[in-house]
């Protein structure tokens, strides 16, 4: 499978002796070359579906994939898309669980916990730092079938990521705070939009529990900074508000201007290449796409590195 992948000969061909060096190995594969997911995932749960057969066997899976989600480093996004494949195509399903269930059963146990890490040394407030920005993907990421047909998010998710964000403003030390900011500018949007859905008020009430800790707490003055940022991005619609409205008022034929904000590319003999010409759409494409592999990469957990 791997012939054409000479960078992942190595990994493939390896004789593992226990299910934990293989999920180690793979995962450590995904961590160094997230790009390979899509090509590598079928032939990674081939595998664990030839392994992976008792219901012992599943736990220990489910507890490999969350303890390496939430250790490596900038890996939560990718841990979160294997989950959803994983949930999907894993073959076994003992009585206690399928992959899923197992998974979000693994996830409340360290959620009710959530009181005290935030309280905990830095330690412990780092692994569940890592915890809640991993579950904030899982929620983004995770699709379950509906009887609707269109898959929906895992809702159980949504008042868990609302009180973890409860806890972290508990206790408002720059950490925790910082991992808050981290968590909305992830999944603040869909959040939102959620919430509003369902007539519940539960975004406004986090807003102003930020407005209330820049009034009171001691936080250092990048946080700050930060928190401020937030609810100004909050009340921009989450960044929607000025694309949705250049969108709907201005056209190529009534705004003499309406590619100045678009950006400009060259050619290789440095010609400007902008969206007013003819192939700009498809070439422009090719750029997000390469953007959306960046972000795989570089822009995991909100980081803005």
């Amino acid at each position: 499978y791997f012939n054409s992948h000479s960078d992942n000969e190595g990994w493939c061909t390896q004789n593992y002796t226990t299910l934990a060096d293989t999920v180690k190995d793979f995962l450590g594969h995904l961590s160094s070359s997230p790009g390979s997911f899509d090509s590598d995932v079928e032939y990674i749960t081939g595998m664990l579906n030839s392994w992976v057969t008792t219901e012992e066997l599943l736990q220990e899976l489910v507890e490999l994939i969350f303890t390496q989600s939430t250790a490596i480093p900038n890996f939560s996004y990718t841990g979160a898309r294997l989950c959803n494949y994983l949930s999907h195509h894993l073959a076994v399903s003992p009585p206690s669980g399928n992959f899923r269930q197992l998974l979000l059963k693994r996830c409340r146990t360290e959620y009710e916990q959530r009181d005290v890490a935030v309280k905990g040394d830095l330690e412990t407030q780092k692994k569940y730092h890592s915890f809640v920005l991993f579950l904030g993907e899982l929620y983004l990421n995770l699709e379950i079938k509906s009887s609707k047909g269109a898959p929906e998010r895992a809702h159980i998710l949504l008042g868990a990521l609302y009180d973890l964000m409860k806890s972290l403003f508990s206790n408002p030390v720059d950490a925790n705070l910082i991992c808050a900011v981290k968590l909305l500018k992830l999944t603040g949007s869909v959040l939102d939009d959620t919430w509003k859905e369902r007539g519940q008020s539960n975004m406004e009430e986090l807003i102003q529990r930020i407005e209330t800790i820049l009034l009171d707490a001691t936080c250092s003055r990048d946080v700050r900074q930060m928190l401020l940022k937030l609810v100004e991005l909050r009340s921009s619609d989450w960044g929607r508000v000025r694309s949705a409205a250049a969108a709907s008022n201005a056209t190529p034929d009534n705004d003499p201007n309406y590619f100045m904000n678009e950006p400009t590319f060259y050619t290789e003999d440095g010609t400007p290449f902008t969206a007013a010409d003819p192939e700009y759409a498809e070439k422009y494409q090719e750029i997000l796409d390469k953007q959306d592999y960046f972000h795989d990469v570089y822009g995991e957990n909100g980081d803005e590195m």
